[in-house]
């Protein structure tokens, strides 16, 4: 077990057993300072200070799909099913952009294929604006997006 404080490290060697009555690791090793955890300690604090969120005094939010709440979620930090991530959107987007800098995953494109993936890409989007350009009937800029489209695929 290593523990940073202060800037001071600290290793020790302790059986599962041992472990246990440490209190630092539970049952199959499952720390303490899980990401679930973390997650749920940054979903109860605010973005401005570390006040927590008055969670439960007013009716609390639930998911239909599932039942799950953002009491559980915060307890837990993490949540029910899928469709929990839009019905907790509001809560999640500062948290995630706290983690990760931004509340929607991009990924990362590999350098070989990175060329033909980003075309790709920017064919799908074209070919949604272009399908919103023809309803709302501007098919002037839906012929120059279709053209762009071609120009594009040529390059595949």
């Amino acid at each position: 077990m290593t523990q940073i404080a202060d800037g001071t490290k600290t290793e020790t060697n302790l059986c599962e057993e041992c472990a246990r009555g440490e209190g630092s690791i539970g049952l199959g090793f499952e720390h303490k300072w899980m990401l679930q955890n973390i997650f749920a300690d940054l979903f109860n604090q605010s973005l401005a200070g570390n006040q927590q969120l008055k969670v439960g005094k007013a009716a609390p939010v639930q998911c239909e799909h599932c039942g799950f709440t953002e009491n559980q979620f915060s307890q837990v930090g993490k949540l029910g099913c899928p469709k929990c991530y839009e019905k907790f959107k509001d809560k999640l987007d500062p948290v995630l952009r706290r983690v990760h800098g931004n509340p929607q995953h991009i990924g990362k494109i590999p350098k070989r294929t990175g060329g033909v993936l980003s075309l790709r890409k920017e064919i799908e989007d074209l070919k949604r604006r272009l399908q919103e350009a023809v309803n709302r009937e501007e098919y002037e800029i839906a012929a120059q997006i279709r053209d762009n489209i071609r120009d594009l695929e040529s390059k595949i």
